[in-house]
């Protein structure tokens, strides 16, 4: 498996590193104990806070100090833990298509196969027409393309083996050869990128959110009308994956 540092998984590494010291004080702990417990100067503690405040895992009490929130609470618990995983992804995921002003996606792959667990849709950002099965068109999908990068060369070669790469549309790439080569160039902090290749109308763009060993991957999709927005709408999605890699990571 291929792995390249990336802004959101600092992000998500530290704010890692604030919870466990806020958790290991119950009757809470300033930002200049959080400062000097982690590490972090004021530049990167205050914007991580301000996002773990958001997101529920943080609260301040009287006085300033900062202690576990609700959210951490749900996520640390055995009892339900699958069920609040998957609210707290959508809160953050409704939140990231609000920010995008684009359809999001959270995909996973799991067994050998490209999965889209959770999206985030609304009647202005509609989400992609699913016109042919996201299992069987990884080649044609920002999605498929943004996991396939993330697995070494065996693991992209079977899996290519298994999901025969058909002709969507004109854009489509159908030499293995050439796919290959495309994925082996694409740097691990550069949103990948479907320009109608899967769909005509559609542009996508999907980035990687490995968690552990854990493939996945963030996308967006924009009607292509749009698709003068898509490069700066994947930065934003980029910027912001780091409360999704959070929640997996707790």
């Amino acid at each position: 498996m291929k792995a390249g540092p990336t802004a959101p998984n600092r992000s998500a590494q530290e704010s890692l590193r604030i919870l466990e010291t806020v958790a290991r004080h119950p009757v809470g702990v300033t930002d200049t104990q959080l400062a000097r417990h982690t590490g972090l100067g004021r530049e990167r503690l205050t914007p991580l806070l301000r996002m773990l405040r958001r997101e529920g895992y943080v609260e301040q009490v009287a006085g300033g100090a900062y202690v576990t929130g609700e959210a951490l609470a749900r996520l640390g618990s055995a009892h339900g833990r699958d069920q609040a995983l998957r609210e707290q992804l959508q809160r953050t995921l409704d939140r990231l298509r609000d920010s995008v002003g684009a359809a999001v996606y959270l995909s996973r792959y799991v067994d050998g196969e490209v999965r889209v667990t959770q999206y985030a849709d609304s009647q202005d950002t509609p989400k992609a027409n699913e016109w042919v099965d996201f299992r069987y068109s990884a080649h044609a999908t920002a999605i498929g393309k943004s996991l396939l990068t993330q697995l070494d060369h065996r693991g992209r070669r079977d899996h290519l083996a298994r999901h025969k790469m058909a002709r969507l549309t004109s854009r489509t790439i159908t030499s293995e050869r050439l796919l290959l080569s495309r994925l082996d160039a694409q740097p691990p902090t550069v949103p990948v990128l479907d320009l109608q290749e899967y769909a005509i109308g559609t542009v996508c763009a999907a980035v990687p959110i490995t968690a552990g060993s854990s493939v996945g991957c963030l996308a967006l999709s924009l009607p292509v009308e749009h698709a003068h927005r898509l490069r700066r709408a994947a930065d934003t999605l980029n910027r912001n994956a780091a409360p999704v890699l959070l929640s997996l990571a707790i």
